[in-house]
């Protein structure tokens, strides 16, 4: 059974930072792409971040570039996002998923928040101004 557990969120003043981490099990870790979505009330979810099974290709939503970082950790089956100079606007649920299929990624998966797998619960992330 396939479990995805991500931490690390949390209420922070504009312009702090945050580090949120995103443990698998159930699954060959390393065969997948993984990525970070996030949904506001009232909005839409939106894909904020993905990286490829070995990093090698990696995706930001433009809100994001410069101030958001992703990257994983095969050997923990971890993935994390450091969230720096956050905003109000960056406040929302964040999910951890799988993304694409074993081999198999496009990081328009990613924009487009498309074939995702394996979600967990969400960590939530308050940013006060």
């Amino acid at each position: 059974q396939v479990q995805v557990v991500e931490s690390g969120g949390g209420l922070v003043q504009a312009g702090g930072s945050l580090r949120l981490s995103c443990t698998a099990s159930g699954l060959t870790f390393d065969d997948y792409a993984m990525g970070w979505f996030r949904q506001a009330p009232g909005k839409e979810r939106e894909g904020v971040s993905c990286i490829s099974w070995s990093g090698g290709s990696i995706y930001y939503a433009d809100s994001v570039k410069g101030r958001f970082t992703i990257s994983r950790d095969n050997g923990k089956n971890t993935l994390y996002l450091q969230m720096n100079s956050l905003k109000p606007e960056d406040t929302a649920m964040y999910y951890c998923a799988a993304v694409g299929f074993p081999g198999i990624y496009s990081g328009s998966y990613c924009k487009r928040v498309t074939n995702l797998n394996y979600w967990g619960q969400g960590t939530q992330v308050t940013v006060s101004s």
